[in-house]
C-alpha cells in the first residue's frame, strides 16, 4: 500500500512566497546543484528540487518551476546572495545552464 504523500510546507501556493520560502528555494537548489555535480540545466535542477519536496517529477506544478527560476534569478542578481549561495550561469545571462562556483563547492 502506497502512503499518501503529505503537501511539502515549504511549497509555492500561487501566492507572491514569503522571503524564508524564497532562502529556502534557494537552499534546496544549491543542494541540488552540488548533488549534480556542481552543474546541470535548470530543468534538472527543477526536477531534483521537485523530487525533494515530493512530487512526481511527471507532473510538476508550474508554480514550483516558477518559484524555483525566480529564486536563483533573484538570488543571482543579488551580488551579496550570489556570494552567499555560489550562483553562477557559466554561459552567461540566458543561459539556462546553471550552477555552483567551485569556492563555493568547498565551502
Amino acid at each position: 500500500m502506497q502512503k499518501p504523500q503529505e503537501p511539502a510546507n515549504d511549497a509555492p501556493t500561487g501566492k507572491k512566497p514569503p522571503i524564508r520560502v524564497r532562502q529556502t528555494l534557494c537552499k534546496r537548489v544549491r543542494e541540488a546543484l552540488l548533488s549534480l555535480g556542481g552543474e546541470a540545466h535548470r530543468s534538472m535542477v527543477i526536477e531534483q528540487v521537485a523530487r525533494t519536496l515530493g512530487h512526481d517529477v511527471r507532473q510538476i506544478p508550474e508554480e514550483l518551476q516558477l518559484e524555483v527560476i525566480v529564486s536563483f534569478e533573484q538570488t543571482w542578481r543579488d551580488e551579496r546572495k550570489r556570494a552567499a549561495y555560489g550562483f553562477h550561469l557559466p554561459f552567461g545571462e540566458g543561459s539556462h545552464r546553471w550552477s555552483v562556483r567551485e569556492d563555493a563547492l568547498a565551502a
